[in-house]
Formats: structure tokens, C-alpha cells, sequence
């Protein structure tokens, strides 16, 4: 017997068109219990899956969303993003794609407000 293959939809991204993607940078990160994120953005358009533990997430200005674990987030490049924190009592884990086009390499840059 042949196992079948199934697949999920998880996000469809509409990154903006005039966008030129030469590389992706792929990271696991891994966030300690309860830790918080300052303010930041990503220069470029940013990708992920929530592989542990649950996380607040929210773009400036946009309503908080709790991902779990398979739940996928987008973040624009640009964005200012306001929260991304573990709530959990236990270390969160995520993978993220970061979508750079040729000669860029930040991937990220924290903000002062």
C-alpha cells in the first residue's frame, strides 16, 4: 500500500509585486517563556510557522492574533511590528523565511518607537 500525501493550505502571502526575491534566509528561532519582543520590522517580507507553544502577534495598528503551533503569520516588509510574544510558560519556537532580493541582508531592525 502507497502512504498518501495530503497537503493544508496554511497562508497565501501577497507580497508586493514589484518585489524581487533573489534568496531566502530560513531561521528557527526560539524564544524564551514568556519573553517579549521590543518594537521592530523586517525590511523585507517575512514568512512563518509556529512549531511550539502559542504567540501574540500584531501589526501596528491591527487587532492581536493568537498563533498556535501550524499557524502561519505574514509580516510586510516595513511593518512595524508591535507584538510578537511568547505567552506561554514554556520556550515557543517558530520557523521564518525571510524574503530578501539581490544585495539586501538585514533581516531585521528594532525600533525605538
Amino acid at each position: 500500500m502507497t502512504p498518501s500525501v495530503s497537503r493544508k493550505d496554511l497562508l497565501t502571502a501577497m507580497v508586493d509585486s514589484d518585489k524581487s526575491v533573489s534568496k531566502v534566509e530560513i531561521q528557527e528561532v526560539t524564544m524564551g517563556p514568556k519573553q517579549k519582543v521590543l518594537l521592530h520590522l523586517h525590511p523585507c517580507p517575512t514568512v512563518g510557522v509556529i512549531a511550539e507553544e502559542t504567540i501574540s502577534f500584531q501589526i501596528e495598528g491591527q487587532p492581536v492574533q493568537r498563533l498556535k503551533v501550524g499557524d502561519a503569520f505574514y509580516e510586510p516588509a516595513d511593518a512595524r511590528v508591535a507584538k510578537f510574544d511568547n505567552d506561554s510558560d514554556a520556550p515557543a519556537k517558530f520557523v521564518v523565511f525571510y524574503l530578501l532580493g539581490k544585495d539586501e541582508n538585514e533581516t531585521i531592525r528594532i525600533l525605538d518607537r
